[in-house]
């Protein structure tokens, strides 16, 4: 059993960077006294778990339910067993763990205080199809020479390119402000915003798609109020830097098996593969929540969920909230399908090659993981074996594509970047499909739900949910559970989360100065 925390000590630590922003919680009392509430999390990923953290660490009552058999969501695995008779944990890709991420690192802190599970890669390479290559090794981690940096050190911003592009349409960058970029940029798109700039299209591809992509999202799709906030969290608002860790070990056995043992340890009632199928408040107050046909009542509630499961299950709970309410959840989109494709070779990608590789200009290839270079499981099957194991991403594929002509389509564009793997033979070969990631297109940003709603016992947390911070991806969906869990001890009277951010605004006031003096002039 973990030991427990104390409220006091349960603050995320922040990182390197001395300007990070503190969200204290409302005074409270540090734990429940007397009575407890149930809570029910429906949702055992990222912000499922971090919301059942803060409720559990305070003393009430959580429950959290969760379709699937194990606890991770997007970052779930699950066991497979190889062709070759060896057992292996599949999974549905590879995520980086920036320094940046303060409230996911704080939560898993809870398994492990010095995040031994974590490995950090030396390097963050991409690598266009022109063959331009860019690197973040050296990369100063100060704003703004990490920006100046970067651009000073790429192969894509010639001086001939520089002199082409437009200062004043890139202002915006300077003067990051949170929500307040929203109001302004949501009505574009990335693509169009990274057009007015006139940014080199090799570096549009490495430096900006890259990011853009990572939302699973066509770049004209996208708003630019999410892409230039993604520019502020990694280039110009942190000095975190844009290397980052990755855990030692397949997700469930770095990660979640230790959080959920942590749980358990306070009383967290962990429900796999139990999907909630309504949620029903009550007159008396609180929820009826029916899962596998058993209802159980408990006193608030925290959704938790993927926007398919979101909608779904909204959809069967007709008494939720309001209609307005109920209407805006029913128009939030799920970006479109996106392809991991993990391939085990009878020999080994050569010595030298990037642990992680992000790739521009070949066709649907976005990312090349070789596994074996951090993952202790992968690094023990290819010892044993000789070969490797290599994993390739395909972001925001065609709806409809063909299956396995895009897999297809993705091992040779795997040829071309790595022409040793075309020799080997591949032992095993396992391809997940998903389309379960929220889209934010243009102009969507006014309408997407918050964590709080017109109920006060109903709270909402997720990647999906919009919560005013300059948080994206995994640190958004650690970041609202806590915000989620928050909101509930608020209501009780019991002191919540602290949280720490990036700067909600430009590092710089001399840059700030400047965009706002041009932008009104």
């Amino acid at each position: 059993m973990s030991p427990r925390w104390n409220a006091d000590r349960s603050a995320p630590r922040r990182g390197r960077d001395r300007q990070a922003e503190v969200l204290r919680p409302k005074p409270g009392l540090s734990r429940f006294a007397g009575d407890t509430p149930r809570v029910a999390v429906v949702g055992g990923g990222i912000a499922g778990l971090a919301a059942a953290t803060g409720l559990a660490e305070r003393g009430a009552q959580v429950t959290l339910y969760e379709s699937e058999t194990t606890l991770g969501g997007r970052l779930a695995g699950w066991p497979v067993e190889l062709a070759d008779g060896s057992r292996a944990t599949m999974s549905r890709g590879f995520h980086a763990f920036f320094r940046q991420y303060y409230n996911l690192r704080g939560l898993l802190r809870r398994a492990d205080g010095n995040l031994g599970m974590l490995t950090s890669v030396p390097d963050y390479p991409l690598q266009h199809s022109s063959g331009l290559y860019d690197s973040f090794a050296k990369v100063p981690r100060t704003p703004p020479w990490s920006a100046l940096g970067f651009a000073a050190l790429s192969p894509s911003f010639g001086w001939r390119d520089m002199a082409r592009m437009d200062p004043r349409a890139a202002l915006p960058l300077l003067d990051v402000r949170v929500p307040e970029v929203y109001s302004r940029l949501d009505s574009m798109s990335a693509h169009d915003f990274l057009a007015g700039i006139r940014f080199p299209e090799a570096a549009q591809h490495l430096a900006f798609e890259v990011f853009s992509r990572s939302f699973f999202a066509d770049p004209r799709e996208l708003s630019a109020a999410e892409l230039v906030l993604m520019f502020h969290i990694y280039f110009l608002g942190s000095s975190e830097g844009l290397l980052f860790d990755v855990p030692d070990e397949p997700f469930p056995q770095a990660l979640w098996d230790p959080l959920a043992d942590y749980l358990e340890g306070h009383r967290v009632q962990l429900r796999t593969g139990s999907s909630v199928e309504t949620v029903a408040p009550q007159r008396s107050g609180g929820y009826r929540i029916t899962a596998g046909g058993a209802p159980e009542h408990f006193d608030a509630t925290v959704l938790a969920l993927d926007v398919p499961g979101l909608r779904g299950l909204v959809e069967a709970s007709p008494g939720l909230v309001d209609t307005e309410w109920r209407d805006g959840i029913s128009r939030l989109r799920s970006a479109p399908p996106f392809l991991v494709s993990r391939l085990w070779l009878d020999r080994p990608v050569r010595a030298g090659r990037a642990g992680f590789l992000g790739t521009g200009g070949y066709e649907s290839l976005d990312n090349i993981s070789v596994l074996e270079r951090w993952e202790g499981e992968a690094a023990r099957w290819a010892a044993r074996t000789g070969g490797s194991v290599v994993e390739l991403h395909a972001y925001a594929v065609a709806p409809g594509a063909d299956r396995p002509v895009e897999q297809e389509r993705l091992l040779n564009q795997l040829y071309r970047v790595y022409p040793e793997t075309r020799d080997a033979k591949i032992v095993d070969a396992r391809h997940e499909w998903r389309a379960d990631c929220p889209l934010f297109p243009v102009g969507s940003y006014a309408d997407r739900p918050e964590v709080r709603t017109a109920d006060p016992t109903l709270v909402l947390a997720g990647d999906l949910v919009r919560t005013d911070l300059p948080v994206a991806l995994m640190e958004r969906a650690a970041t609202s559970g806590f915000l989620a869990a928050n909101a509930l001890l608020e209501r009780w009277g019991v002191r919540g989360q602290a949280l720490w951010t990036v700067p909600r605004s430009g590092r710089s006031r001399a840059m700030r100065l400047l965009a706002r003096m041009a932008t009104s002039g």
